[in-house]
């Protein structure tokens, strides 16, 4: 870090300009306090290793929740040319479309607040969280195949939500490209009993209330009617079938690295060019990782429907709990920009953060066409999330991308030893935030000193033109693993 230069550009976003082997600069969106909290932190040294790889685009992005990752940071953006430039596993992450939905219900706060307790109960109880969880869905092979092949729309053909959630599923829930024959037999294995499943560490199944309303046409189009309004999240992924992607790739590019034709300044940066057999190989299976992701947040949409269904005593016009969106937090997808003056299909990587497409763009389902997409940003644990809308300088500027939550300050071994005297449960309770969770361990990993303060976060993005807030949602109870 002490050799990198990092210049101020404007308030909201710091240069480190080309040296060594950097082929662009590095853009970098934070204020002032922000830089300075990463002054000692190895993801700015991160920012500027990506920028040596062959084919990037422009610059090496990282938005304000950036932290410390495997070879890309957390929070990295980068754009490389599909005849020159490379993919990288450690840009894209080990779960592969860890990724949020929010569903908004036609319920208020005072409709369900003395049932609360009951329904986080019944969500931990009837929802599959935690290390190595598995669910009631046994996959043969077979069935495992399609799954990776049709993402969510195999889980609404088999009765798990209905055809209109599709509509609100970035890229409807399916990743095209994807090809089982790229995935190994230990993925497979793993993939065959995690779907419907939660998982651990920063993953987690919210019941949040609209707290505050910045653009009431913007908010009343995604459905967030009223402060007060019920409203759910999942954070979830691609679970142990995504872990066992990016392993077997990563082990058989970094066994290759000594073949390429340019240095890596880390190896943790192991790739391959997107136009080489491994390149397209690590595509189609990244991109069945994508489809069973999105296939497992879809059945645990239907399992909660049900459960707030059964336990309020509720019918589901009663409910309405109607999908806002889903958003992929780490994925390589081709998408095109107008590079050098001219429209050109580029490879973006975005490691933890989001899509953020502006109003009119052709990817955008016909409900939010005017407005913009539904940007879903939560925060730490218990704080509960903000809604924003894309923007076209986020188009611009970072290749339609933006931040996709808090982002850590603490390790978790760290987080562990910091809240050895605190009852993190107690404290959300006084705040009036049910928990309950698989493990302690978890809670003390995900206690909310451990990430930035989202409205920082979400500050930046806003006032940088990146993505516009829309809502404020505060959580009353969560499930983790």
């Amino acid at each position: 870090m002490s050799d990198i230069r990092i210049e101020k550009l404007d308030e909201f976003r710091w240069i480190i300009p080309p040296a060594g082997g950097m082929r662009v600069p590095g853009i970098i969106y934070a204020d002032e306090r922000m830089m300075k909290s990463l002054e000692k932190d190895e993801s700015l040294g991160q920012v500027a290793n990506v920028a040596h790889l062959p084919g990037i685009i422009r610059h090496s992005l990282a938005m304000p929740d950036i932290h410390w990752g495997y070879g890309f940071p957390i929070g990295g953006v980068a754009a490389f040319d599909m005849e020159d430039g490379i993919i990288s596993p450690g840009g894209v992450g080990y779960d592969i479309n860890c990724g949020v939905r929010l569903m908004v219900t036609n319920l208020q706060f005072g409709e369900i607040r003395e049932r609360l307790k009951d329904l986080v109960i019944a969500l931990f109880r009837d929802i599959p969280a935690g290390v190595g969880s598995e669910g009631p869905i046994e996959l043969s092979p077979d069935e495992e195949k399609r799954v990776l092949r049709e993402g969510a729309g195999w889980a609404v053909k088999l009765g798990y939500g209905s055809g209109g959630d599709l509509v609100t599923i970035e890229d409807g829930g399916r990743m095209e490209g994807a090809d089982p024959s790229c995935v190994s037999e230990r993925a497979l294995e793993r993939g065959r009993r995690q779907l419907g499943t939660l998982g651990s560490g920063n993953h987690f199944l919210e019941i949040e209330v609209v707290d505050k309303i910045f653009d009431r046409k913007i908010a009343s189009t995604f459905g967030l009617m009223a402060e007060g309004q019920v409203a759910v999240a999942i954070h979830t992924g691609s679970r142990g079938f995504g872990h066992q992607v990016c392993d077997d790739y990563l082990a058989r590019m970094v066994k290759r690295s000594n073949k390429l034709d340019f240095p890596l300044p880390d190896r943790q940066l192991a790739c391959a060019y997107i136009a080489s057999d491994e390149g397209k190989e690590y595509m189609s299976a990244m991109a069945c990782a994508a489809n069973y992701a999105w296939a497992n947040r879809q059945i645990l949409t239907h399992w909660t429907r049900q459960i707030f269904e059964k336990t309020l005593h509720m019918s589901p016009r009663e409910i309405e709990m109607r999908l806002v969106y889903d958003v992929c937090h780490n994925i390589a997808k081709i998408e095109e920009f107008p590079v050098a003056s001219r429209k050109r299909k580029v490879c973006v990587h975005r490691k933890g953060a989001t899509r953020a497409l502006p109003p009119q763009h052709p990817a955008l389902p016909d409900v939010y066409h005017e407005v913009g997409q539904p940007v879903l940003i939560p925060g730490d644990m218990g704080t509960g999330s903000y809604v924003l809308a894309g923007a076209e300088k986020a188009f611009e500027e970072t290749f339609g991308s933006c931040s996709h939550g808090a982002g850590r300050v603490m390790s978790r071994g760290r987080a562990i030893r910091e809240s050895r005297n605190k009852s993190i449960v107690k404290e959300m309770a006084d705040r009036g935030i049910v928990i309950m969770a698989a493990g302690e361990k978890t809670i003390r990993e995900e206690m909310p000193d451990a990430y930035k303060d989202m409205e920082d976060v979400v500050n930046i993005v806003h006032r940088a033109g990146l993505s516009r807030k829309v809502a404020r949602l505060r959580a009353v109870g969560c499930i983790k693993g």
